[in-house]
């Protein structure tokens, strides 16, 4: 019968292809009886032995290094939309903290100077550039002393400050003698009449608060000191100052306290300090005092220097009279008394109070019962306005000194105020810190050095990867979303390290290129459904120095759309397996921002 028999060369295809079936089902059973034998649990071994053998060179496209020059998009990854730069006129956009919105608000009270963030038709969508002739910063601790001109280039404090000895402008940098207002002599004499009085040196103060800081000189030399220091001060006349501390590698936000509470938890710095701020503390019934004393801990203390104290030798000076001067004084002494703070120091132009360390009885005193808040959290402060109020004692465990704070039981998991959060949760999330950051570390092997010395943790739960991080080389800002189902901010404080509330679907609070290094962990996944995942790049790039570094931990499918996105960016992406291996959900984005400036010709 036609068709019945097979030609030779149909044999042979036959004959190939069942050989190639046979050596393929053979080869597959082998590979999964090694698979089956290794029993070990934790994912593909063959894709481990892989990532182990890839740990060399594992990101051979990103470079870490600085190199100051313009290369083009990252050929692996199309975007469909390239992003474009903002006029050169937004390089220094703050968009919270606009100079021409604030004044369209009160002054009463600072109120034009706190956030006023733009609705969504008045957001920029581009990408902020860096001024011409910019460069990356010095390292630390050089960076403390010098900044180069090119940065920020605005010299109006050299002439207000000029024998004040805040700064000083010298060829192609500004230098930084360490001087204030109140210590043209340098923060490091300031600082050892302080320590003469307040314990410095033995770790009982590690966090410290600096209202209306300058250019953070204070919290420039606490740091030699192993102390960590909050500073904030307005986007004012005194231009450019917070962008003057973070380029020096200082910790720093743009603030003021007006008529909302400062974002920041109760009981969560040791010391506060007013060199000459202008806070009229005396005031509006004593509600900044009040405010201070929320964010004090029991038997943290408070300095003033500058008026009104030793208003007798200055009155004249400050345009007030002897009278007046004498009122302010005797005011905020009556303040402190009602917030159950004692005045342990008085000498010349510094003033010390140290808050009671349990202060139930002094509280308990005539008149204390009406003064007290009537708020259940008194963590609860984004957005919420000051009350002239006192926030009740708490009676909290002794913290430990630091060093040892920063791996010790902190006491509010002590004593269960944080839900879910308990001993043993937070020792997991210790361990699962370290192992994230070794990962961190032999993907990009400068993390841990100076290259890297402003981090930022966008969603830092218990601190714990700052924590790991800890060196004198680098300091992490650690952000809680105010979306946070919990609120861990207070538990980041009680190990010793700095953080700030914050709105991801709003701009932050400080001036751009402020940061090297921006870790973001499930941070996209919090905000999906709440704002636009690309208006938080775009601030995320807008705080990013060039040639800075990002790593996204999230899931597959929510990374894929940020690569795709900051393809236009004008950053350079790898997306990585997870540390336990490819069949994991949860993987890495790592990105560097490419280094470009802006241009009037780009602008025409």
């Amino acid at each position: 019968m036609r068709g019945s028999r097979m030609n030779p060369g149909d044999r042979r295809t036959r004959s190939t292809m069942t050989i190639v079936i046979v050596m393929g089902l053979s080869c597959f059973f082998y590979i999964l009886g090694a698979w089956q034998k290794s029993g070990t649990g934790r994912g593909d071994s063959i894709a481990l032995r892989v990532n182990q053998e890839t740990d060399c060179t594992i990101l051979p496209n990103l470079h870490f290094e600085t190199h100051h020059t313009i290369s083009g998009a990252n050929p692996l990854i199309m975007s469909n939309k390239m992003i474009e730069p903002c006029h050169i006129r937004y390089s220094d956009y703050t968009p919270c903290q606009d100079q021409n919105r604030a004044m369209a608000f009160p002054r009463q009270n600072m109120t034009y100077r706190e956030r006023h963030c733009p609705v969504e038709n008045e957001k920029l969508h581009c990408l902020i550039p860096a001024p011409k002739g910019y460069v990356t910063p010095f390292s630390w601790p050089k960076s403390r002393d010098y900044v180069p001109y090119a940065n920020a280039p605005y010299k109006s404090l050299t002439v207000e400050k000029a024998v004040q000895n805040w700064i000083q402008y010298q060829g192609d940098v500004f230098k930084f003698p360490g001087g204030g207002t109140m210590f043209p002599n340098g923060a490091n004499a300031y600082l050892d009449e302080l320590a003469s009085i307040i314990p410095l040196a033995d770790g009982t103060i590690r966090t410290a608060l600096d209202t209306g800081c300058g250019v953070a000189s204070f919290g420039a030399y606490l740091m030699d000191r192993n102390v960590l220091t909050m500073s904030f001060a307005p986007r004012d006349s005194h231009e450019a100052q917070v962008q003057f501390a973070l380029e020096r590698g200082v910790p720093a936000v743009i603030g003021v306290l007006g008529t909302i509470k400062v974002p920041y938890p109760s009981r969560s710095f040791d010391m506060a300090h007013c060199s000459r701020c202008l806070i009229p503390w005396e005031s509006n019934g004593g509600m900044y005092m009040m405010e201070v004393d929320r964010v004090l801990r029991p038997g943290g203390y408070w300095i003033l220097s500058g008026p009104p104290i030793n208003w007798k030798k200055y009155y004249q000076s400050w345009k007030r009279s002897k009278q007046d001067a004498e009122e302010d004084q005797h005011r905020i002494e009556n303040i402190a008394e009602m917030l159950c703070w004692d005045k342990i120091f008085e000498k010349d132009d510094i003033a010390i109070w140290q808050k009671q360390g349990n202060s139930y009885s002094c509280h308990q005193k005539d008149g204390h019962a009406s003064k007290m808040c009537k708020v259940q959290d008194s963590d609860d402060v984004w957005y919420k306005k000051l009350e002239s109020c006192i926030t009740p004692p708490i009676e909290a465990a002794q913290l430990k000194k630091f060093p040892e704070r920063l791996s010790a039981i902190p006491p509010r998991i002590l004593e269960g105020q944080v839900p879910d959060i308990t001993e043993e949760v937070y020792e997991e999330d210790n361990k699962l810190w370290k192992k994230h950051v070794n990962t961190y570390k032999r993907v990009n092997k400068l993390i841990g050095s100076s290259r890297y010395r402003n981090i930022m943790d966008m969603n830092a739960g218990l601190g714990s990867f700052a924590a790991t991080l800890h060196s004198s080389s680098s300091w992490v800002m650690n952000v809680v979303p105010s979306i946070s189902e919990r609120n861990t901010l207070g538990i980041i404080y009680e190990r010793g390290l700095i953080g700030i509330y914050h709105d991801w679907c709003e701009a932050f609070s400080t001036y751009p290129r402020t940061y090297d290094l921006i870790h973001g962990n499930d941070i996209f996944s919090l905000y999906q459904n709440k704002c636009d995942a690309e208006d938080i790049l775009l601030e995320m790039d807008r705080i990013l120095r060039p040639e800075g570094a990002v790593i996204l931990r999230d899931n597959a499918d929510v990374l894929n759309k940020v690569r795709s996105m900051v393809a236009g960016m004008r950053w350079k992406s790898k997306l990585l397996d997870h540390e336990d291996g490819p069949h994991v959900p949860e993987k890495i984005l790592i990105s560097v921002k490419e280094y470009w400036v802006g241009s009037e010709e780009q602008n025409s």
